[in-house]
């Protein structure tokens, strides 16, 4: 399958980054921190797609929120100093083959956790749209839409690379096709115009015209 684009827009955890253990981890250990366990804490809200500070706002007293996200975050950017993430396959490759104004990364995370994230595994976005960026975040367009003002291209000629039924949701919702990796879903439970295991499946060469050229296999 091929398309024909302007830029890719990525989601960050899981499509470049394979973070779930890393964050597994640092779950856990906050939920115990405030008397629950891990499993009792997605029992209650939804987690994948979210921001933290939405997440931890349905978990938490109102008082409690700031200094809980604060807390999450520490533990996310410590765990992700100390090698608990890496690239999902693919990824790095892919990116070296874009040219740097023709892809941003879009993600729920904060700022500060999305760089903690990405800079070890050697991914350094021009444009990088994350949950303080924008006032509506996935399954809302407003994050890629962001993205693609951002790089100047019209939403209908961007691409959004996901995992995730949420972030696939919001790059419909913005008018761009959309490529699903099946990182954290199964197949029948990811929408898109193409579905494949992950970045190595994915391929793109700069035409003479100056399009972006996406290659599925």
């Amino acid at each position: 399958m091929r398309f024909l684009a302007d830029a890719l827009l990525f989601d960050s955890d899981e499509t470049l980054v394979s973070s779930q253990r890393s964050v597994l981890r640092v779950w856990r250990g906050w939920a115990e921190s405030y008397g629950m366990t891990l499993e009792e804490a997605m029992s209650r809200v939804e987690v994948h797609g979210r921001p933290a500070a939405a997440i931890i706002a349905d978990l938490l007293p109102a008082e409690q929120v700031e200094e809980g996200l604060q807390r999450l975050v520490d533990a996310e950017v410590a765990d992700a100093a100390a090698g608990g993430v890496e690239a999902v396959p693919g990824a790095v490759e892919l990116l070296a083959s874009l040219p740097e104004d023709r892809w941003a990364v879009v993600t729920s995370s904060s700022r500060q956790v999305a760089e903690a994230r990405l800079t070890p595994v050697g991914i350094h976005p021009k444009q990088l749209v994350t949950s303080g960026d924008v006032t509506h975040h996935k399954p809302h367009p407003q994050p890629f839409l962001v993205a693609a003002e951002r790089l100047g291209f019209a939403p209908t000629r961007c691409i959004v690379i996901e995992d995730s039924p949420t972030g696939l949701t919001s790059g419909k919702a913005a008018g761009m096709p959309t490529i699903a990796l099946t990182t954290t879903h199964q197949t029948n439970q990811l929408e898109a115009d193409a579905i494949v295991a992950d970045l190595t499946r994915v391929s793109v060469r700069v035409t003479q015209a100056g399009d972006l050229e996406v290659t599925v296999n």
